[in-house]
């Protein structure tokens, strides 16, 4: 999936400042406890995600459905990435970051050999 509870943290927590000690237990009590084994981060700086996220809604014409995070101020979507990178430092073995700046094809790559890597280990530890 592309959005859990990582997504609220970063977005609701950090970007709308909330309260992220509620958050988490509202997303604890949501997900019964749920984690993902793997949280994939495409980090890029703020201002390059924001324009590309932008440019994909107006090509896509989605601004009306998908557009509502990206009418907010790039202060916003600093602190959101802020967030991602925290969550991504207090979890490094479960966030992965891989640089968003770099082509399409470098970044299936490392994603590829990450997700690779991973389900290798997991298949290991449960044989």
């Amino acid at each position: 999936m592309d959005r859990f509870s990582d997504s609220t943290l970063a977005y609701q927590g950090y970007g709308r400042k909330i309260d992220l000690t509620m958050l988490r237990k509202l997303n604890d009590w949501a997900t019964d406890g749920l984690r993902p084994d793997l949280t994939l981060l495409i980090d890029l700086p703020a201002e390059q995600g924001l324009e590309r996220a932008r440019r994909r809604n107006r090509d896509n014409r989605s601004t009306e459905s998908e557009g509502r995070f990206e009418e907010e101020d790039l202060g916003f979507h600093c602190r959101v990435r802020e967030g991602f990178l925290r969550l991504a430092e207090t979890e490094p073995a479960r966030v992965k970051s891989v640089d968003g700046s770099r082509t399409e094809a470098e970044i299936q790559r490392e994603i590829e050999a990450i997700v690779e890597g991973f389900l290798l280990s997991h298949s290991v530890q449960k044989s």
